[in-house]
Order: C-alpha cells, then sequence, then structure tokens
C-alpha cells in the first residue's frame, strides 16, 4: 500500500526522496526491518494473552529430556509469524503482481488450516487435531490452485532468447527475446538445464500436449503437501523450524532476486522470470518473521508455532520454490524437512514390517522423526538445533553453488 502512495507522490507531486520505493531492494529491506518489529512488538502481548486463555501445549510423556518442562507452553505462535508476514509485504509489495497475491493467499490458506488443527488441539482438548484428511484435502486445494494459475495466467511468463541457430532458450542471453508462456523448470548439475514439462507428453499426442496441465498439478500438489508437512514434523524443538526456515527463506531471496533481475540472470547464466523480483519483499518479509519468532522460541522456549506457523512456513516455502522455477533443488534446499519426514516414514515402515515378519515390531531409530532419536541418545536438545542449523546452511551454500555448477 505504500508503495502505491510513494509512488503516487513521486509521478504527480514529484517529492524528493519518493522515487526510492521504485527500487526493490529499498522496500525488501524495510519489509525485514518492519518483520523483525512486528514480531517484537505483538509477540510478547500475544503471549500474554494465550497464558491467560490457558491455551498451552499438551505434552504425552516420551522419556525425552526437558519434555515434561514444556507442558503448558503457549502454543498457536505461529499467529505472530503470520502477522509479521503479511503487514510488511501489504505495505511494501506490489499487490497486483501475480506472484505477491499467490503468496499472500497460500500464506493465509495454510495458517487457517493450522490454526483450525491447533484450536480443535488446545480448546476443544481434542489431540488428534483436525482430521488428516481434512489437512491434505486443504493441501491439495491450495496445489491445485497454485498449479492451475501458474499453468494457466499469462501473467506467468519466462523470458526466452533466440540463439544463433534459431531455436530458443531461456539462457545464453542474445538481444533478441520473447516473454513466453513456458512450463520450465531449471534441473539442477546440468549444463544444458530447462526440463519442459510439455516435453514429457511430446509423443503421447495433441491432447496430452495441450492439456499437460494434468501432470503439472499434481506435481505441484505433491510438492506443497511433502514441504509444508515436512515442516510441521521438524517442529520439534525449540528453535529448530524456524531457524531452519529462516535460513531457506534467505537462500530463495537470493535466487528471487536474481531470477527477477534481468543483467544478474544474464550475468550468471539463469532462468529470467519478469516480474518475479518483487517476491524479494516478500522472502524478506518471511524470513524476518522467522527470525523474530526466535525471539520468544529459542531455548528455552516461551512460545510454541504450532500448526498455524509450520504449515504455512512449509507451504510458503514450497510455493516460492515453484514460483521460480527451483522446485527440483527442493530436496536439498529443504534437506533437514526431506530427512525428518523420511526418518518418520522409515521407522513406521520398518515397524509394521518387523511385526509382521517375526510377531514384534523392531525400530531403526531410537525414535522418530530423527531429532527425537538424537535426544534419545542424550544430545541436548539446543545442540541438536544448532548443528542442524549448520546442516541447513551447507544445504543453502550447495543450493546456491547450483547456480555456477553445471
Amino acid at each position: 500500500m505504500l508503495y502505491y502512495f510513494f509512488n503516487y507522490l513521486y509521478k504527480v507531486h514529484h517529492l524528493p526522496g519518493a522515487g526510492v520505493f521504485q527500487y526493490i531492494s529499498f522496500r525488501a529491506a524495510l519489509a525485514v526491518v518492519t518483520s523483525l518489529i512486528i514480531a517484537q512488538f505483538f509477540g510478547k502481548p500475544l503471549i500474554r494473552k494465550l497464558q491467560m486463555l490457558q491455551i498451552g501445549e499438551t505434552v504425552r510423556d516420551l522419556g525425552l529430556q526437558g519434555q515434561m518442562e514444556k507442558k503448558g507452553t503457549p502454543t498457536m505462535g505461529g499467529l505472530i509469524i503470520l502477522l509479521a508476514i503479511l503487514v510488511p509485504v501489504l505495505l511494501f509489495a506490489k499487490l497486483d503482481n501475480i506472484y505477491i497475491v499467490l503468496m499472500l493467499l497460500s500464506t493465509v490458506w495454510l495458517g487457517i488450516i493450522g490454526f483450525v488443527d491447533d484450536y480443535i488441539k488446545v480448546v476443544k482438548k481434542d489431540k488428534e487435531g483436525l482430521a488428516g484428511r481434512f489437512k491434505v484435502l486443504g493441501q491439495v486445494g491450495l496445489g491445485i490452485t497454485v498449479g492451475w494459475v501458474l499453468f494457466f495466467s499469462n501473467d506467468v511468463t519466462v523470458r526466452q532468447y533466440a540463439l544463433a541457430n534459431g531455436s530458443f532458450s531461456a539462457v545464453d542471453a542474445s538481444g533478441v527475446y520473447q516473454d513466453v508462456k513456458l512450463m520450465i523448470t531449471t534441473v539442477p548439475f546440468l549444463k544444458n538445464n530447462e526440463l519442459n514439462y510439455g516435453d514429457l507428453f511430446a509423443t503421447a499426442g495433441d491432447f496430452f500436449n495441450e492439456y499437460y496441465a494434468f501432470f503439472y498439478i499434481p506435481i505441484v500438489i505433491l510438492i506443497i503437501t511433502a514441504v509444508s508437512n515436512g515442516a510441521n514434523i521438524t517442529d520439534g524443538l525449540d528453535g529448530l523450524a524456524a531457524g531452519t526456515s529462516a535460513i531457506i527463506g534467505i537462500t530463495l531471496a537470493i535466487f528471487c532476486f536474481v531470477s527477477g533481475n534481468a543483467l544478474l540472470a544474464d550475468y550468471l547464466d539463469v532462468m529470467f522470470i519478469p516480474n518475479s523480483g518483487e517476491l524479494v519483499i516478500f522472502c524478506t518479509a518471511f524470513v524476518g518473521a522467522c527470525v523474530g519468532f526466535l525471539w520468544y522460541n529459542s531455548y528455552p522456549a516461551q512460545v510454541f508455532m504450532g500448526d498455524t506457523g509450520s504449515l504455512a512456513i512449509g507451504g510458503i516455502i514450497a510455493v516460492l520454490a515453484i514460483i521460480v522455477r527451483k522446485e527440483l533443488l527442493i530436496p536439498v534446499l529443504c534437506g533437514v524437512f526431506l530427512v525428518e519426514n523420511l526418518s518418520v516414514m522409515v521407522q513406521v515402515s520398518y515397524f509394521k514390517y518387523t511385526k509382521r515378519k517375526y510377531g514384534e515390531g523392531r525400530r531403526l531409530l531410537r525414535m522418530s522423526p530423527l531429532h527425537h532419536h538424537y535426544q534419545k541418545l542424550g544430545y541436548h536438545e539446543s545442540k541438536i538445533v544448532s548443528r542442524f542449523w549448520i546442516v541447513g546452511i551447507m544445504l543453502a551454500v550447495l543450493t546456491l553453488v547450483t547456480l555456477k555448477l553445471r
């Protein structure tokens, strides 16, 4: 909103200094500062309000060190994250940008699903929370919406450059280009690293070539569901999910800045996506919200984000990666989420297999998810979180290296 106000003052009244709002870097800086201030300003009162309403975490005794001390700690702290994201974006971003609209929709959509789940758990005292089928249905609904918009909206384009042989490429910039409606993505570690989803059906006939959205949209659904659930599972130790998400958010902000800047995209040989640079404002607000939330969520936590926050931040990361055509990098960038998810799947599958075969279930890990396994081994909670953050930083650097490593 402030962007439009200062843009009006600059263009109509020629107010000195108002033109600085034209710069994405300036608005991104304002967004991160504002999100940090909001998290600090509203965090404490919200925590007190949650305590007054007795909206506290219910804890099952699983024999983990320090676990029972967390009983009664306020949850639904994800409201702090949502507020610290939405307000700066509404203030400083271009609200007519299709990508900003999608990100706002994704944040609110998954935030509501998570809030309902938390409300049923802590207010209605139903430990099961929102039924799994309804949670998945909500994630699938968002996936369909995001996939449909990205596939069919004429505002979603990539820049194709004319090559000497008469073909077009999303990289190898030349003076001749066209912005086209094309569903391509980046394949990491390959020199010719473009994958056109439509090419997967090149020999399947005209019908599949025209309607390969029915293949693309399920991929979007899978990514959003997997990453949001991965963030949800990772949210088991103080500061783990918020810190890991902040690291991922910084990486995605760099991708958005490069992908939305024609000169940088040309220099780094990266796909240029018109209008995607505006997502930098969203990314910086996201990072500021996660870091601001860590003020209250770092060990020992004064508040937990609950599903209100974890589902939202996972969905945000997934949709951002899809928009900037880096979804195939998610297994690396979100490696912590992936391993946490796999640890649960492997543990449950192995337990069921051994129960059928031997009559009693056996476990590969002391406990799942993986962070609880390390707790069982005697590692202190803060050490586990710090080391997971270090792993997250290493994975983020590896992800960024793919910009030049082909």
